[in-house]
């Protein structure tokens, strides 16, 4: 299972599938230059993981030098139902 909070950026917890790089290593240009961002498709892949594992409203948030879960995620700040009343 891929630890999202093991790394320097949570995307990084996956390999990516256009230039096959490692979980924990940068993503490289076909020139073999590091990218200055990750591959779409391998951000794509890390959601999915992430979502897998831990469900569609975790979250993970910067906490200081590193990373966190938080198994909540972003859903105390959604609109609920009676926020959306129009009248």
């Amino acid at each position: 299972m891929p630890d999202f909070t093991a790394h320097r950026h949570p995307v990084l917890a996956v390999r990516c599938p256009d230039c096959g790089r490692a979980p924990g290593v940068w993503c490289r240009r076909p020139s073999g230059h590091m990218a200055n961002d990750f591959h779409m498709s391998r951000k794509v892949e890390a959601d999915h993981a992430f979502i897998d594992q831990h469900g569609p409203d975790a979250s993970v948030e910067r906490d200081g030098e590193g990373w966190i879960i938080d198994p909540r995620g972003r859903v105390g700040i959604r609109p609920q139902p009676e926020q959306l009343a129009l009248f």
